[in-house]
């Protein structure tokens, strides 16, 4: 590996396969010999294959310094300390705009009760923001030295995050120059790019979305013609009539010119109020039905399900391209390490006759790679049962797919009693249909709940009579008491624990109990006309009713016992972790919209005159990104991930005593079963291309 003044040097000395020594004066990790330095240069051959695994675990690009100094700042840069700080610091500048005049902090938004918001003095926030433009500001300086100038010029995201940072302080300045009285802050429209560039998955959703556009926009042109034929149509057919009457007048609204017309039909296009425009013209004339309903029928039913299907179809091309390239980053970074460990020489300075990686060698390595301790203790036992045979670049790579595999989590042993009367018992309590008992119980306790939320629906809570209720509440919770006593019995207080559905139930078991202990010893025990008066600090109804929203929450311990609900609520959690991408973009879009709505209707409760053309742009827009656009986005993955949740061969079970019984393959991202390996010549290609890495083979 060369040293940091030979960054200069060709990066290969010959092709691969190829034999012959490295270029005259370059020091590389094959050159590592018995002497002054040999140490330090061992040390940066292993800091440098734990840099490229690293990256490999993260996806992110190796095309960094790899010289010592560089190495060290990279690794303290992508530190969970320094990772943390600056995504608190993104948090920090986009709440910023919570306190900020016009603040919103207010307990209630009626503007008939709410209190006068707190305003923030002239120079508060503006402090803390320059702090956070301050911590920016170093972050962009160190991507740009550990990437290099060359790479920074190519990169549209680190001259954009220069241009924010240069605007936004530009900006900052200006509102302290005018004593925080400024019309318009600049820099607050800027602030959601500071969340976007911090996001590989983020980017890499944006670039699908640019490159979706154009169909988009297709599929858009049909529905402007659709709404401006049918305007037209409207226009004839309702705006020729006189006004006598109210009814008429009321028609007539809807179409009287074009901008109203196209208003209404748009109106009527996203079904937010639709009956308000149809309404009138169908109660003159039932004819008028058909325009309704062909206008509904081709826009609705045709136009707006074709976007669906494009953007379904696009994105899904589009994103599978994406994590195909996330994928050739895991597989080049590891062979990047490959490269740097396999030119280790051996012992005297002897080239080794094979190339390979010494298991012991990658075991120094994976010592110091942050990552979870299941997937390296997972990796280091595959790799010493090696030996100390030299792993080749295809056991390398295999070894790395335990990245990609998750534990099946294995339940400790149940307790062994002696006596036939326990084993019973036990037998009898850890059986599954124990658990149907209690979701049966669970359904009675509901079922009472309602029963006396109907009864009790009329009946004013200082009237009410809780007496049967709350016995039954006492009664159930003494049940799901003993069942959770019964079930620790039988499976051990860690094989109890190792259940989640478990962990749910004896929390809001034990929750329950203290709850209802503390109703018992403040109001007693029920009684006929237990109408106690207030003591503390909730009434008794107030107990009452947070007994019963635990109950009810509790019932969804039944979700795991049935199948299909519970393939559907793995999908919703698989959705909430790998949609994080879009969710942060959704909050960019709202971020976005919102600033501008503050900025176009702060102070009006009604629109002042002249100006519905611009507002009716805002909300259109708002419209078409939020819920044309977006919504549609969420339905392809939402998709994609049903489709796979519902394939049968998704759901075959391991075999017992195999390695699939222990782990099983993660769906991080619903396409990654179908991905393409990249091959051995496109890994050298691209290695062969960075800028800082000097490999000699």
């Amino acid at each position: 590996m060369a040293e940091p003044q030979a960054e200069s040097e060709p990066l290969l000395g010959r092709a691969r396969g190829g034999g012959g020594d490295c270029p005259a004066g370059l020091t590389t990790c094959r050159s590592i010999q018995v002497g002054p330095g040999a140490a330090a240069r061992w040390d940066l051959c292993i800091d440098q294959a734990v840099v490229f695994i690293e990256d490999a675990i993260q996806y992110r690009s190796i095309n960094h310094r790899v010289d010592a100094s560089s190495t060290w700042l990279y690794r303290r840069y992508y530190s969970n300390v320094c990772q943390r700080t600056l995504s608190f610091t993104i948090f920090l500048i986009l709440f910023l705009a919570f306190i900020e005049t016009p603040s919103s902090l207010t307990s209630t938004a009626d503007v008939r009760y709410r209190a006068v918001p707190w305003e923030p003095p002239c120079g508060l926030t503006e402090s803390v923001e320059v702090l956070c433009l301050l911590v920016f500001a170093a972050d962009l300086s160190v991507k740009g030295y550990l990437f290099g100038w060359a790479h920074f010029q190519k990169n549209l995201w680190l001259l954009g995050y220069l241009v924010v940072l240069v605007v936004s302080l530009v900006d900052w300045t200006v509102s302290l120059s005018l004593v925080c009285h400024e019309p318009l802050r600049i820099r607050r429209l800027l602030r959601p790019f500071f969340l976007l560039q911090n996001s590989s998955m983020m980017k890499k959703t944006l670039k699908c979305i640019h490159w979706s556009l154009p169909e988009m926009a297709s599929v858009g042109l049909l529905l402007a013609i659709h709404l401006c034929l049918f305007t037209m149509f409207g226009m004839l057919l309702f705006a020729g009539g006189k006004q006598d009457d109210g009814q008429d007048r009321e028609r007539l609204t809807y179409f009287q010119n074009l901008p109203e017309s196209l208003t209404s039909l748009l109106v009527l296009l996203t079904t937010a109020n639709n009956p308000d425009v149809m309404i009138p013209a169908y109660s003159k004339n039932r004819a008028y039905a058909i325009f309704f309903i062909v206008f509904t029928v081709i826009g609705s039913l045709f136009l707006m399900n074709l976007l669906t299907a494009i953007i379904y179809s696009q994105f899904r091309g589009y994103l599978m391209k994406s994590l195909q390239t996330s994928l050739f980053r895991r597989r080049l970074g590891t062979r990047a390490a490959f490269e740097v460990l396999s030119s280790m020489a051996g012992e005297g300075g002897a080239f080794p006759q094979a190339v390979g990686v010494k298991p012991q060698n990658l075991l120094q390595v994976l010592q110091k790679v942050q990552l979870d301790s299941f997937h390296k203790q997972a990796m280091m036992e595959t790799l010493r049962s090696y030996g100390s045979v030299p792993l080749s670049a295809d056991e390398f790579q295999k070894l790395f797919n335990e990245l990609d595999r998750s534990v099946v989590k294995e339940h400790p042993p149940r307790p062994e009693y002696q006596s036939p009367f326990l084993q019973s018992a036990q037998f009898l309590f850890g059986h599954y249909y124990f658990d149907y008992l209690g979701n049966l119980i669970a359904l009675a306790n509901l079922v009472s709940i309602c029963v006396f939320l109907v009864l009790d629906a009329d009946v004013l809570p200082a009237e009410r009579d809780d007496f049967v209720l709350g016995i039954l509440n006492c009664v159930f919770i003494v049940y799901y008491l003993l069942e959770m006593l019964l079930k620790v019995f039988a499976l051990g207080l860690r094989g109890y624990l190792s259940y989640p559905s478990n962990v749910f139930d004896g929390l809001l078991t034990i929750v329950l109990l203290v709850l209802e202990i503390s109703t018992l010893a403040v109001y007693r025990l029920p009684r006929p006309g237990w109408r106690p008066e207030m003591l503390g600090l909730l009434s008794l109804w107030d107990m009452t009713r947070m007994l019963n929203m635990l109950i009810v929450f509790r019932f969804l311990r039944i979700i795991p016992s049935m199948k299909p609900m519970a393939v559907v609520a793995s999908t919703v959690l698989g959705l909430v972790q790998n949609m994080r991408a879009f969710g942060g973009i959704l909050v960019v879009v709202y971020y976005e919209f919102a600033i501008i709505g503050i900025n176009l209707f702060r102070g009006v409760i009604v629109a002042p005159p002249g100006n519905s053309r611009w507002s009716k742009i805002y909300f259109v827009l708002w419209w078409l990104v939020s819920s044309v656009i977006w919504v549609n986005l969420f339905l392809a993955l939402i998709l994609e991930n049903f489709l796979h949740k519902w394939d049968p061969h998704s759901h075959l079970q391991p075999l017992a005593g195999t390695p699939e019984a222990t782990y099983q393959m993660t769906v991080e991202l619903p396409f990654r079963d179908i991905l393409e390996e990249p091959r051995e010549d496109e890994l050298m290609e691209r290695l062969s291309q960075h800028p800082h890495l000097r490999l000699c083979r």
